[in-house]
């Protein structure tokens, strides 16, 4: 079994992929769906510009430098303080907040977990 799988994100005309634990993939795929659908409903002057996740796979070869693999956690890090950034009065942001959060602490604790088992 993969420990990593990718999910791939389009912004614009970039896209790169995330690194994810395969357990987690799913749930930024999903977070991000439910970002899209949530920010129309910010009324903040400054609202983060969202990459689309547009799949999700078990290998990443690349062969254009220009591309990323992104670690997942260092983009949900990236992502959390973005969202903590916005100055939303109308829209209850800590919602959002919430969910990026909850992410961001599963994947703290994997990433911890790997580490010790992979030191032994």
């Amino acid at each position: 079994m993969n420990t990593m799988r990718y999910v791939l994100m389009k912004q614009e005309n970039s896209i790169c992929f995330i690194e994810m634990p395969a357990t987690h993939a799913y749930q930024l795929s999903a977070l991000n769906l439910r970002l899209h659908k949530e920010i129309d409903k910010l009324t903040a002057d400054f609202v983060p510009n969202l990459a689309f996740a547009v799949a999700e796979c078990d290998n990443v070869e690349l062969h254009d430098k220009s591309l990323e693999i992104i670690s997942g956690l260092a983009y949900i890090n990236k992502l959390e303080k973005d969202f903590r950034e916005v100055q939303e009065q109308a829209y209850p942001i800590i919602a959002l907040l919430t969910e990026i959060r909850a992410l961001q602490a599963q994947l703290e604790q994997w990433y911890e977990e790997y580490e010790e088992d992979r030191l032994g």
